[in-house]
């Protein structure tokens, strides 16, 4: 790494953080031109990589790499980045066409009838959606939100509701470690799923402050209203479809650590029951596509420590989630270990609803809600949601504090490898304490 550690600075700063920087700020400016203006950040960081870091291993990297010789290698430096992008991937497509699945079960015609048709009934789905991504990937639940939404408010949602939509699906997920991507990452590195569970306690205060704002928000711009059709007649194979792919995406997310196959099984298994609407999963590749090229970009970028684990940098790792995936920030936090994982599940996994590209399921609504993919109007349309990361992550502080927990864990270590007396084990030194 000698070319690394002679790069020129700009301002003190590595050029691969300027030129995400200026990705992100293109993202946000031109929001119509998404995808191409992540692949150009991508093309140019990896440009920049190639000519100026000779080292850099691009197939490594996505791919990873395993030796020959007997060695001890952290988890990520084997597997690469290629298992989280293929899982993304299959996961936003995925639930897309279960999100049209569930649509067409004629399932979400009926709720008007059944919730409340006053502000209560925008606070109810929130608070839905929030329970379903519990035991739900947050995107599934984001989608399904959006979808009985667009239903039962005669396609006109106000932005700051889809807003909450995505929040109410990322807070649902932040204490279960089969929720999110974030806590069942955690989970696998040898967190105790009860470790997770108090960030629930900020959560749920989260819940309590924006979806109040939100559901007057939506109210107000077009309020729920009872005409259900008493002639439609539920689908009840599309449902049971839609049952089917959520058993398996669990399944598989407990098991093989991958939802992403479980959902394309049941796609592609109910497809001989009904027809997917494979034209749903066309119209959201470019937002698919959008997401990958900026976790991408994220995993490129030269974070090699966190500042020391306390409550302060769980705080700032919340706001940083919403631009930087949070993905890559929790695998540092992992590897640093002594971190509160309740609270930290919380900042990264809420922290990313404040920008709709800060998380998988704010780029799943986009797909679905156009006017979301911009910055400014998220943020002034959404501003409660911000207030209510605030609020919540300093309730849990206020009534739990700062509780670290070390990870005791199992070496990663290669099938057949030998460890011998200079290879010490990772994280040795938290198993003494």
């Amino acid at each position: 790494m000698i070319f690394a550690q002679i790069l020129p600075l700009i301002f003190g700063i590595r050029p691969e953080f300027i030129l995400f920087a200026l990705t992100l700020l293109g993202v946000a400016l031109f929001h119509r031109y998404t995808l191409w203006v992540a692949l150009t950040g991508l093309a140019f960081i990896l440009a920049f990589k190639f000519i100026f870091m000779p080292e850099f291993n691009l197939s490594e990297h996505l791919f990873g790499h395993v030796p020959f010789s007997d060695q001890i290698l952290d988890k990520e430096m084997r597997v690469g980045e290629w298992s989280v992008l293929l899982n993304l991937l299959g996961l936003l497509i995925g639930f897309a066409i279960l999100s049209r699945h569930f649509e067409e079960s004629k399932v979400p015609e009926y709720l008007p009838e059944l919730l409340p048709n006053d502000w209560k009934g925008p606070l109810v789905l929130l608070i839905a959606i929030f329970f379903l991504s519990s035991f739900l990937d947050n995107i599934a639940a984001a989608l399904i939100g959006g979808t009985v939404a667009l239903v039962v408010f005669k396609h006109k949602v106000h932005m700051g509701y889809i807003v909450a939509i995505v929040a109410a699906s990322n807070a649902g997920g932040s204490g279960s470690v089969i929720g999110d991507t974030t806590t069942t990452l955690m989970w696998i590195e040898g967190v105790h799923p009860f470790n997770v569970f108090h960030g629930y306690i900020a959560a749920f205060v989260a819940l309590a402050f924006f979806s109040v704002f939100a559901s007057f928000q939506q109210h107000k711009y077009q309020p729920i209203q009872k005409d259900g059709k008493s002639n439609v007649t539920i689908d009840w194979m599309r449902l049971g479809i839609v049952v089917f792919i959520l058993l398996l995406t669990i399944a598989t997310n407990i098991f093989f650590d991958f939802p992403a196959l479980g959902v394309w099984i049941a796609i592609l298994t109910g497809a001989f029951i009904r027809k997917p609407d494979w034209a749903e999963a066309k119209n959201s590749i470019n937002g698919s596509l959008f997401l990958i090229s900026l976790v991408t970009c994220a995993s490129l970028m030269p974070v090699n420590e966190l500042p020391a684990a306390s409550w302060q940098t769980a705080f700032s790792l919340g706001f940083i989630s919403s631009v930087f995936d949070n993905i890559p920030l929790t695998k540092l936090a992992l590897e640093q270990n002594g971190y509160d994982w309740g609270m930290l599940a919380y900042a990264v996994g809420f922290g990313g609803s404040m920008i709709w590209f800060g998380s998988s399921a704010g780029v799943a609504i986009s797909n679905k809600f156009s006017e979301a993919k911009s910055v400014f109007n998220w943020i002034k349309s959404g501003w409660h949601v911000i207030v209510a990361y605030v609020l919540g992550f300093f309730a849990l502080l206020f009534l739990l504090g700062w509780q670290p927990e070390p990870i005791e864990r199992k070496d990663n270590i290669l099938p057949g490898a030998r460890p011998t007396e200079q290879q010490t084990p990772i994280h040795e030194s938290t198993k003494n304490k």
